[in-house]
């Protein structure tokens, strides 16, 4: 929200806007930053709306310019910092203290800019986890500390849509490129026989690639969030992809076959030298049970499966389990020992 008073985007899609909007209003008028929290159990939940049963907690923070002689003149450059490199596409998270300082970090794979406000010990503790949740694409609060020194922190995680990477020129890999664009991946389908992968066949990927699959991915950018799904089901192609896929640091590696195929491809990839904590990392035969038999069923059940693997969830129908649909996903506190 600017100073006067027009807002842009959302918070909940419509529950808490109006309170939102009033913090907001608040912080202006003050110039220091409020964190509060909208619970169901709170009056004021069902005042804004919040009658769900959910908690939502707001952060809301002045940006003041540089030319206003108030506040840390850092703040704006390291935000336009960081806003230029989300532009570009250029990984980058930018951390926030919201308890136990003021500072704002912009933390790239190279540079870090910002962190005034805490000590050289708990900037190095937040600059580590800000790296680390950047190379997981991970946002959320932390509990960092450094000896006596503690904070909550806020990191926003700003990286290039994660990849998926399709081997396999097959009706199943024109069906799963449809669906992994629609949930935002940036995929690429690759297969060595230029008769078949063509753009033409698979318009909805980003990229079609013609070459041996295990030769691409050998050479091809990946990391811990990247999707690789084999649907060749032919050995000469399976065997030597997936020797380099199994001990890639990648998010999911799957493989279409039958049982019996699978069994063939543990006993070809064992006699490859592939070690049984590698061999346990393949999802295979791939997909989640939901009795798919077309390609866009089967599209959908290998989606879930990744999507799963990566939030953490369990596959069940929600109706036969219990807790939180959406569980916490806080860490708890991260501390490093004081610098002696």
């Amino acid at each position: 929200m600017d100073a006067g008073g027009e807002a842009v985007g959302s918070v909940s899609g419509g529950c808490v806007e109006g309170a939102v909007h009033e913090l907001c209003q608040e912080v202006v008028r003050t110039g220091r930053p409020v964190r509060h929290t909208f619970g169901h159990s709170d009056a004021d939940a069902f005042a804004v709306g919040l009658s769900c049963g959910g908690t939502i907690e707001v952060f809301v923070q002045p940006i003041l310019p540089a030319s206003s002689g108030t506040g840390d003149v850092t703040r704006p450059a390291v935000l336009a910092a960081a806003l230029e490199a989300v532009r570009r596409g250029e990984p980058v998270a930018v951390a926030r203290l919201v308890d136990g300082g003021t500072g704002v970090f912009a933390v790239f794979e190279d540079r870090v800019l910002g962190g005034h406000g805490v000590t050289d010990s708990l900037a190095e503790v937040v600059v580590a986890e800000a790296r680390a949740m950047l190379d997981a694409g991970l946002t959320g609060l932390r509990t960092l500390g450094c000896g006596e020194e503690e904070a909550v922190v806020f990191v926003e995680a700003h990286t290039p849509p994660p990849r998926l990477l399709v081997f396999g020129a097959v009706d199943f890999a024109a069906a799963l490129t449809r669906i992994g664009r629609f949930l935002g991946h940036h995929v690429t389908v690759c297969d060595a026989r230029p008769a078949f992968v063509t753009s033409r066949r698979f318009p909805d990927a980003h990229e079609v690639v013609v070459d041996w699959p295990h030769r691409y991915l050998a050479r091809t950018r990946v990391d811990r969030r990247t999707v690789v799904c084999v649907l060749t089901h032919d050995a000469k192609f399976d065997v030597p992809l997936l020797e380099v896929a199994l001990r890639l640091p990648v998010a999911y590696v799957g493989a279409m076959g039958s049982r019996r195929t699978q069994q063939d491809r543990i006993a070809r990839l064992r006699e490859a030298g592939l070690r049984e904590t590698e061999l346990s990392r393949l999802c295979s035969p791939i997909g989640l049970d939901l009795g798919a038999r077309t390609p866009e069923e089967t599209a959908l059940s290998i989606a879930g499966e990744f999507v799963a693997l990566r939030r953490g969830g369990s596959g069940l129908p929600l109706a036969g389990t219990a807790g939180p649909i959406h569980p916490a996903g806080r860490a708890g506190p991260i501390r490093l020992p004081a610098h002696s």
